[in-house]
């Protein structure tokens, strides 16, 4: 995994959404192989219940930059220090379709132990980057969204957690950027859009 690539990285800013909001993705050396810290969202919350993430949130104002709430929410969420994140850079950002600009910090982080905060998050994951690499565990679907078009949903299965959604977008050129894994060309499926996802 080329973390320089990450430095060297231009971001697109993406405006105009009612809401901003902002990821921290740490990047954690485990028995030297890179790994990615995810979340696994608790059941009762409302939006994206029960889905693998990124430790993130929305902006609040008490926060002067848009890193602030990536780093508070990644505090908040998983119990990283502020002192421990070392920033690499940042990745372009996305839209969701529940109206958030969301920008995603990459940032080394310590192998020790997290603790999830009970009342957001249900269990903290460490993927290894070449389990997410490994194109058994990944698939992809087709969906046409009634509102936002075509879409391409991507699907990382590794070590029984499915990341999909945005977070999986922002995985997807994340693994292009730093690695030599490429999306395949062609989906798995086609679907019809599901609209309870």
């Amino acid at each position: 995994m080329d973390l320089s690539r990450v430095v060297a990285f231009e971001p697109t800013a993406a405006e105009g959404e009612a809401h901003e909001a902002a990821v921290l993705v740490p990047v954690v050396e485990r028995d030297d192989e890179p790994h990615l810290l995810f979340i696994k969202r608790a059941d009762h919350l409302g939006e994206h219940p029960g889905q693998m993430a990124f430790p993130g949130g929305g902006r609040e104002p008490r926060d002067e930059t848009i890193f602030e709430t990536a780093v508070r929410e990644a505090e908040e969420e998983v119990g990283l220090r502020p002192d421990e994140v070392v920033l690499v850079g940042r990745l372009d950002d996305i839209r969701t379709i529940t109206r958030y600009t969301v920008t995603p910090f990459v940032a080394r982080a310590p192998d020790r132990t997290y603790v999830p905060d009970g009342r957001e998050v249900a269990e903290i994951a460490l993927l290894s980057v070449p389990a997410l690499v490994d194109l058994d565990n990944y698939e992809s679907q087709r969906r046409v969204h009634p509102t936002y078009g075509e879409a391409r949903i991507h699907f990382f299965h590794v070590d029984g957690y499915t990341v999909w959604g945005a977070t999986a977008n922002i995985l997807v050129q994340l693994l292009e950027l730093t690695t030599d894994w490429r999306m395949p060309t062609e989906v798995d499926q086609v679907v019809e859009w599901d609209p309870d996802d």
